[in-house]
């Protein structure tokens, strides 16, 4: 068990450990290990196997005396052992040791070599089935004598890594070191109940499910067999499963692949002696043997991962085929001084989707343009500007030397059209995914869904959406996916609405889109949800208006295209795919089916799901900007909301657009609408920040700039604001007047008027926020004498109570003293909720009439409440009484006036 928090870390010059999951041969060869080093401390690194690791709890830790690596105190070693194993990345768990001055290493392995192998001292390594054997041999030539208990775990170890002497891996080392082990006192009972034990029923389920999933390809004349499994949870013994599965299946190659939690489970099995399966799983950050290996993989949907381990099959079985063996050559290519039309021209007169840009007068890489980039360029009348502008630059280049396996990597992952190949610094020649199909046709089977979109596995998310939507929505969508079925039409949810399902953020902005006449489709959906609906028939949408307020969305499939830059879009019918292609950002271009049959099917043509898991905000493609320059403040505001970040290129195209003075072509009214949106985020003040940053405050306005404010006032500000809304009271602060209110409080008024001007606020806008300054401005100067005199609670509730709430915000945000910040909290969450517990009909049965002094008594009356003087209605009515004996005439003024 692990060491108790106050027991001292031991502190040893040798410590023996091994990779991680370690499997049983890693675990017995640790402790064979410990008998070549007996002052070493044994660092068990962790299994996922359930049995081995019920084993090490209830028996080795006590047994062998092994330690957990954070109960060691790493800098004190000097020497360290690492068995089954070599490679550097698998040793994760003492990692810290590796930069220890003068540290001494000592390996002992079966595995084959590799780029990431230690560089050792002392180095054991033999081709044997087991790593159990090697450290068997060391023992007996040593003439070190062995426990029973030692000699059955050691036995264990070497009976798992070769199949029980099954294993075409096996040698006759491994069953020299059985035979000289079972006199030593191996048990073979022990042994037998850990290796060949009965499945339990949820591994029978899922042996048949591997059994049910198992394909049959052919690549390069080896049949390779691919099973798959999907788990809630971790289930151990995987790996027996793949064990069984192999002889099952009577295959010569296996990969087994587990869906479990977040993760894929790969074991792979080889009884073929030209496949190393361990080299494939290295790709995927595992290892093991050319017979037998595993990995851990997190990154990858199954479908990926089958891709890949085709590609490295057929790497490996047809190692002729190289990056300049597939490559088209010669290379045409454009300088990067050229102009966008001339790339237009070249792309258009070649047939080219893409093509290699170079350094002038050279072939030295620069980057990629493509063609549609280029000609819709030159729509926009930006064909004089050089290809450089709108270049992808960030790019992956191959060398002629680079096997199939990787250019399959490099074709199927970045996103570029091309892979330039260069040699000795120069583009020689291009990969194309047409020169990848070409090469795979011969084996259809092989062709992975990446490079025939039409064909790719689609993830579905419809648990996800059962599970996060809330009744009302899950009843929403699916109301109109069994409509859209009816009607014969295709419907989806698309945009922020399914991003956000995947973030699991809350959305209630559901937006519909419909492969038919989306303006028809609402009007009948509005119908069977009792809403009404209103129609845009020159955009063909409709939106629909629930009865509880709630709107929805709904659009015809249409492509929206810009007639000039900053142009309000027209728009043509069209798939879903083209769309999605007019929508702003990767992140946002997700479609999910929601017709009964494919409910929960997700479409991504482009690529979002990557960029969600990298946190990555990117634009659709290059002309985006200029296109819609309000997208560089959406780019702004996604970033910040997601704690993402805007992309390399993505952030390049923003500081262009910029610089080429798209921004300003847009309309004051689009600028503020964009503003608005802007500021009411959570991180407002980062998202003003990111504006600062590309320039763009500046060019609104001067008085907008950050740098010429306080940042803790700034600061100050959004902190309230948003402490504020968590309070859900009424009114709801409008975060664009309280921003602009601390950016423009004690500017000019002629200023103030210029600012309005140029973001087109309406006359009533105007007049609105110059009287919130006045009227803050006075306030301010108000609140501060009342904090100098120490005045009651209630002078405050009245300067207050004529503010809207952004001026009280305002306040509360420049209030330095912790009283003045305690008071103004007080009065926005109780004290100007606070009611009088008599009314005027009490003070007439007092004898008051109605009038003037009726109101100034209840005034009175309230702020002895809110002071504390009068706090429930026997008070009240007792002061009331007070003040009337005090204020007589208050009772006879009417009577006096009737004689």
């Amino acid at each position: 068990m692990p060491a108790n928090s106050e027991t001292p870390k031991a502190a040893p010059h040798t410590v023996v450990t091994g990779h991680a999951n370690a499997d049983f041969d890693c675990f017995a060869s640790i402790i064979a290990a410990g008998k070549l080093y007996p002052d070493a401390v044994l660092i068990f690194p962790g299994s996922q196997e359930k049995s081995l690791r019920n084993f090490y709890i209830e028996s080795a830790y006590y047994l062998f005396d092994f330690k957990a690596a954070k109960d060691v105190d790493l800098n004190a070693v000097k020497r360290l052992v690492v068995v089954d194993t070599r490679q550097r990345s698998r040793i994760g768990h003492v990692a810290a040791v590796l930069d220890n001055p003068g540290l001494e290493i000592h390996t002992y392995d079966h595995h084959p070599d590799s780029d990431d192998d230690l560089d050792a001292k002392v180095s054991v390594w033999e081709p044997w089935g087991s790593c159990a054997a090697i450290l068997t041999r060391e023992i007996r030539e040593r003439g070190l004598a062995l426990h029973p208990e030692e000699a059955t775990a050691i036995g264990l170890g070497l009976y798992e890594d070769t199949g029980s002497f099954t294993f075409s891996s096996t040698t006759e080392h491994d069953l020299t070191a059985a035979a000289w082990l079972l006199p030593h006192g191996m048990d073979l009972s022990v042994i037998t109940d850990l290796i060949t034990r009965e499945l339990t029923a949820q591994q029978v389920s899922i042996l048949n499910t591997l059994i049910e999933s198992a394909t049959r390809t052919e690549i390069g004349g080896r049949e390779v067999v691919v099973a798959e499994a999907s788990m809630e949870h971790y289930v151990g013994d995987f790996a027996m499963l793949a064990h069984k599965l192999i002889d099952m299946e009577n295959a010569r190659i296996l990969f087994a692949m587990g869906r479990m939690d977040d993760r894929i489970q790969l074991v792979a099995r080889s009884r073929d002696d030209t496949l190393d399966v361990g080299r494939i799983c290295e790709h995927f950050g595992g290892g093991g043997h050319p017979f037998a290996a595993s990995a851990s993989i997190k990154d990858r949907t199954p479908a990926q991962v089958k891709d890949e381990i085709f590609s490295l099959v057929l790497a490996q079985v047809n190692p002729q085929l190289t990056a300049g063996k597939l490559m088209s050559r010669p290379a045409k290519v454009i300088d990067k001084d050229r102009t966008l039309a001339e790339a237009a021209e070249v792309m258009g007169r070649h047939g080219l989707k893409a093509m290699p840009v170079v350094e002038p007068g050279g072939m030295v890489l620069a980057g990629i343009i493509e063609h549609d980039i280029a000609d819709r360029a030159v729509g926009h009348e930006l064909g004089d500007v050089e290809v450089r502008e709108y270049m992808q630059r960030n790019i992956t280049a191959a060398s002629p030397d680079q096997d199939f396996a990787t250019v399959m990597d490099l074709i199927v992952g970045p996103r570029q059209r091309l892979v330039p190949v260069v040699e000795d610094g120069a583009v020689t020649g291009v990969l194309t995914r047409t020169d990848l199909i070409n090469v795979l046709i011969e084996e259809p089977a092989r062709i992975p869904e990446a490079l025939h979109p039409d064909k790719r596995r689609r993830r579905n998310i419809g648990s996800l959406m059962r599970e996060r939507l809330p009744e009302k929505f899950r009843t929403i969508v699916e109301m109109a996916g069994q409509l859209g079925e009816e009607q014969g039409c295709e419907v989806f949810a698309v945009g922020g609405f399914v991003r956000d399902v995947l973030l699991n953020r809350p959305n209630q902005d559901l937006d519909l889109v419909v492969e038919g006449d989306g303006v028809a489709f609402a009007g009948a959906l509005a119908e069977r949800l009792g809403g009404r609906v209103k129609s845009h028939s020159k955009f063909r949408t409709a939106v629909i208006i629930l009865d509880d307020g709630q709107r929805l969305d709904v659009a015809t499939a249409r492509l929206e295209y810009y007639e000039y830059p900053a142009a309000l879009p027209v728009v043509e019918l069209s798939s879903i795919k083209m769309d999605l292609y007019r929508r702003d950002f990767t992140i946002n271009a997700l479609a999910v089916h929601l017709n009964p049959p494919r409910f929960g099917q997700l479409e991504d043509f482009f690529g979002a799901q990557r960029d969600i898991k990298e946190r990555l905000i990117r634009v659709l493609h290059s002309l985006s900007f200029v296109e819609d320059p309000t997208r560089i403040v959406r780019a702004i505001r996604f970033e910040q909301r997601f704690d993402f970040r805007i992309g390399g290129q993505t952030e390049r195209l923003i500081k262009n657009a910029v610089r080429m003075a798209f921004f300003q072509k847009l309309s004051g009214s689009r600028i503020f609408h964009e503003l608005q949106l802007l500021l009411d985020e959570s991180e407002a003040l980062k998202c003003l920040q990111r504006m600062e940053e590309f320039g763009l405050l500046e060019l609104i306005h001067p008085l907008l700039v950050l740098k010429q404010h306080n940042p803790r006032f700034l600061e100050e500000l959004q902190s309230v604001r948003n402490w504020y809304r968590l309070l859900y009271e009424e009114p709801a602060v409008e975060s664009w007047k309280l921003f602009f209110l601390g950016l423009c409080n004690s500017a000019p008024p002629e200023e103030m008027r210029d600012l309005a001007r140029g973001l087109n606020f309406s006359p009533k806008q105007e007049r609105d926020f110059q009287a919130l300054r006045d009227a803050s401005g006075r306030a301010l100067g108000q609140v501060i004498s009342w904090s100098k005199q120490n005045g009651p609670l209630s002078d405050l509730v009245a300067i207050l109570d004529e503010l809207p709430v952004e001026g009280v915000l305002l306040l509360m945000a420049k209030s330095r003293r912790d009283e003045m910040r305690r008071a103004i909290s007080m009065y926005l969450t109780r004290l100007r909720h606070l009611e009088l517990d008599v009314s005027g009909d009490d003070l007439k049965a007092l004898g008051l009439e109605a009038g003037p002094r009726m109101g100034e008594m209840l005034r009175a009356l309230h702020a002895a409440k809110i002071d504390g003087r009068a706090e429930c209605r026997d008070d009240q009515l007792k002061l009331a009484e007070e003040l009337i004996h005090v204020l007589p005439q208050a009772s006879k003024s009417g009577s006096e006036t009737r004689d």
